[in-house]
């Protein structure tokens, strides 16, 4: 046995001094794997509790009727448009005229307006993007779906 067995001992010793050392290199830099499964705990716990709290929605009569005025403002704007070009077709000189009065609205007005609406769908698609399921890159049954036949022989080799 060597100078450096005799001073640390037994296998089982160094396998101690080894965890020690490592305990106390975790006092000042945390272990990244640790961090990645605290950080994805926590995230699953605020997924389940969200999926808790929307789980069984109680809607009041206003809660319906607040539904039903945010599913005006898409078909407004459509029917809104057609009414446009049909109004032109009809009286041509009355559209021009408006047109122009809508020309005398200052830019900062239209960035306001274009603000308004932008918020609102992207509200719109965020509460649909949320109201998906979550999709998990994992199979069902636990087990992969096709085997990585390098990372096989790698485990075997």
């Amino acid at each position: 046995m060597g100078m450096i067995g005799k001073l640390i001992g037994s296998p089982a010793a160094v396998g101690a001094l080894g965890e020690a050392a490592a305990g106390v290199a975790e006092v000042f830099l945390p272990s990244a794997t640790k961090k990645m499964e605290l950080s994805a705990e926590a995230q699953m716990a605020a997924l389940r509790q969200l999926g808790e709290e929307y789980q069984h929605p109680a809607l009041s009569w206003f809660d319906r009727l607040v539904n039903g005025l945010n599913r005006l403002p898409r078909p407004f704007l459509a029917f809104g448009t057609l009414g446009l070009f049909t109004y032109a077709m009809v009286d041509p000189e009355a559209f021009a005229t408006r047109m122009v009065g809508l020309n005398a609205v200052p830019e900062p007005l239209w960035w306001l307006l274009g603000a308004i609406v932008a918020f609102y769908f992207g509200a719109r698609e965020t509460h649909y993007f949320r109201s998906r399921g979550v999709v998990s890159p994992f199979p069902a049954s636990g087990a992969a779906s096709e085997e990585n036949a390098a990372l096989e022989d790698w485990r075997q080799g």
